[in-house]
C-alpha cells in the first residue's frame, strides 16, 4: 500500500475493478498502414475517480522499430513477414502476448483491404477480446493523428488555433484544431512514398497518385523506370505548393487542389500556428537523417521551406510518426439496472463497439429532429462510420426536461441519423451519463414501433475514442456489466 491506494498487476481474469483504487495494466499500441508499422509499449496506471478509471501516468516500456510495411504485390500485405516482426518487437520488449493487458490494434491505408484485414487480424487472434481493433480512413486517421501529436490538448489549454499536419507515406491530413476538438479536416494526395527509388534511381514502387504528380510537373514515370533527383525535387516543390495552398492562413482562405481526397477545408480566420506530425515529420523536425529511397527528405525539405515564407510558427509535436494511440486503457463498471432498456435480450453480449459522442442540439424547450439527425451524421463521419456495418454507441449527457415532444424529436432524429447503420440490422446503441435509458428505450419500442433490436443503458460516462463490451443482464440485479476501452494518445498524459 503506497498513500493509502491499493496497486497491483490487471493480470487475473475475473477481478472486480471497482473494488481498487489503482491499477496497472500493460498496454501496447499497433500500428499497421500502407507505408510503415511499429509497436509501443507502455505501463498505465489509472486511479478510480468516481465510477470512471482515469489514466494518469504512463511509462514507456518500449518503442518498437519502424519496419518498412512489407508486401507480396502492390496491394498485398506479407503477413508472415509481418508476423516475424511483431515477434520480434515482443521479445525486444522482454514481453511475452499472455503478460499484455489490453492494447489497440490501428488499421490504416492497404491494411484495411479485406484480405489484408484478415491476414492481420490472425496474427492478433490470441489477444481478440483483449485488443481494440480500430479500422481507421481517412477522417479517423486524420482526428487520431491530431490527438496524438497533442495539437488538440494545446488548443484547448492555450486556446489556439493550431493546424496539425500529418504527413505520411501515401497520404496526407489536416486538421483544424480550436478548444479542444478536432473542429474540421481534409486529406490530400501528398505522401513520401508514393514513389520509391532504389540506388540506381530505378523506381520500384509507384502508386497513382505519383504517377499523376509526375505528370503534373513533365515527368513520364514508369514501374521499372528511372526519375531524377531533379525530377523528385519538382515534385516534391508540386506536392508542398499545392498543400499549403490548402492550409487556412489569416490572409486567404483554403483553396482546392488536384490532389485533394475530400471537400477542402472551410475554416477562414485566425491560424496561431501550424505542427506535423507522421513519417515526413521526423525528417521536418530533423529526428531522422537517413532516407528510404523514398520523398520524405526532400518533402520535408520543401515543407520547411513553405512554412517560413508562411510566417505561420512551427510547433513542434508531442509525437512525430508515433502520433498515434500508445494502446489502450481498460476496466469494467456495472451500469445502474433501474432506467435501462434491452430488447431483446437476445442482442447481448456485444463486443468492442466504437463510441462517438454527437454534438446534440437539446434547445431550450423543444429538440429538432433534423438537428439531431445532422449531428449524428456528422459523428460518424467524423470516425469513418458512415458506411460502416457493424454497430455503433451514441454516447450522451441528456440536457433539460425529459418530455413526451424532446424525446420524440431525439429518437426520430437518432433513427434516421443512423439509418444506414440500422438497416444492416445493428440495434440502436445509446449510452447517457443520466437517468435516461428507459425512457428513450421504451419510445423506441412502443411509440415508434422500431422493430430491430435496441439498447439504450445509463449511468456510464463514455468518451469518443472509447469502445465497450456489454454483457449480458445479471437477473439478480437487473445491471449490465460493461467494459471500456479508452485509447490512449501521446499527449493524453500530462
Amino acid at each position: 500500500m503506497t498513500e493509502g491506494l491499493q496497486r497491483a498487476q490487471f493480470t487475473a481474469p475475473g477481478r472486480h475493478l471497482l473494488e481498487e483504487d489503482t491499477i496497472r495494466l500493460t498496454s501496447v499500441g499497433v500500428d499497421i498502414g500502407s507505408s510503415t508499422s511499429h509497436l509501443l509499449f507502455s505501463q498505465l496506471e489509472l486511479e478510480r475517480q468516481d465510477a470512471r478509471y482515469v489514466t494518469v501516468r504512463r511509462e514507456v516500456l518500449f518503442q518498437s522499430n519502424i519496419l518498412l510495411t512489407p508486401y507480396i504485390d502492390d496491394t498485398t500485405i506479407d503477413g508472415a513477414a509481418l508476423g516475424r516482426f511483431i515477434h520480434q518487437q515482443y521479445e525486444a520488449a522482454g514481453l511475452e502476448r499472455g503478460e499484455v493487458d489490453t492494447g489497440a490494434l490501428i488499421l490504416t491505408g492497404v491494411a484495411l483491404l479485406r484480405e489484408n484485414a484478415r491476414a492481420i487480424a490472425e496474427l492478433f487472434a490470441e489477444e481478440a477480446g483483449r485488443f481494440v481493433a480500430v479500422s481507421a480512413g481517412d477522417n479517423l486517421e486524420a482526428t487520431m493523428a491530431a490527438h496524438g501529436s497533442g495539437a488538440v490538448a494545446r488548443s484547448e489549454a492555450d486556446g489556439q488555433t493550431i493546424v496539425n499536419v500529418d504527413v505520411g507515406g501515401g497520404t496526407t491530413k489536416l486538421v483544424v484544431c480550436r478548444e479542444g476538438k478536432a473542429q474540421e479536416l481534409a486529406a490530400m494526395d501528398v505522401g513520401a512514398r508514393l514513389v520509391v527509388v532504389d540506388e540506381q534511381g530505378r523506381i520500384t514502387r509507384l502508386e497513382p497518385a505519383g504517377r499523376q504528380i509526375g505528370q503534373a510537373v513533365g515527368l513520364d514515370l514508369k514501374l521499372g523506370g528511372t526519375v531524377s533527383t531533379e525530377g523528385m525535387r519538382a515534385m516534391v516543390a508540386y506536392m508542398a505548393e499545392e498543400l499549403f495552398k490548402a492550409i487556412p492562413l489569416d490572409s486567404r482562405a483554403p483553396e482546392s487542389s488536384p490532389l485533394m481526397r475530400t471537400p477542402r477545408l472551410q475554416y477562414q480566420g485566425r491560424v496561431d500556428g501550424v505542427g506535423f506530425s507522421g513519417g515526413v515529420s521526423e525528417f521536418v523536425y530533423d529526428r531522422q537523417s537517413t532516407g528510404f529511397g523514398d520523398l520524405g527528405p526532400l518533402l520535408a525539405e520543401a515543407i520547411r521551406e513553405r512554412v517560413a515564407a508562411s510566417g505561420l510558427p512551427l510547433l513542434v509535436p508531442a509525437a512525430g510518426i508515433r502520433a498515434t494511440v500508445i494502446g489502450a486503457s481498460q476496466y469494467t463498471i456495472q451500469v445502474s439496472g433501474s432506467t435501462i432498456y434491452i430488447s431483446p435480450l437476445s442482442i447481448v453480449p456485444l463486443r468492442n463497439i466504437p463510441v462517438v459522442a454527437p454534438n446534440f442540439p437539446y434547445g431550450e424547450s423543444d429538440i429538432d429532429a433534423d438537428g439531431v439527425q445532422r449531428a449524428v451524421r456528422e459523428a460518424l463521419d467524423r470516425f469513418d462510420l458512415l458506411e460502416t456495418e457493424l454497430p455503433v454507441a451514441l454516447a450522451f449527457r441528456w440536457q433539460g426536461s425529459a418530455t413526451f415532444r424532446r424525446i420524440g424529436g431525439f429518437c426520430s432524429g437518432v433513427v434516421e441519423g443512423m439509418r444506414a447503420n440500422l438497416d444492416h440490422g445493428n440495434p440502436v446503441v445509446l449510452v447517457s451519463d443520466g437517468d435516461i435509458g428507459g425512457l428513450l428505450g421504451l419510445h423506441f419500442r412502443e411509440e415508434m414501433g422500431l422493430d430491430i433490436p435496441v439498447i439504450s443503458i445509463d449511468g456510464v460516462e463514455l468518451r469518443e475514442f472509447d469502445y465497450i463490451d456489454i454483457g449480458n443482464l445479471i437477473p439478480s440485479s437487473g445491471a449490465v456489466p460493461v467494459v471500456i476501452k479508452s485509447l490512449i494518445f501521446p499527449a493524453s498524459i500530462k
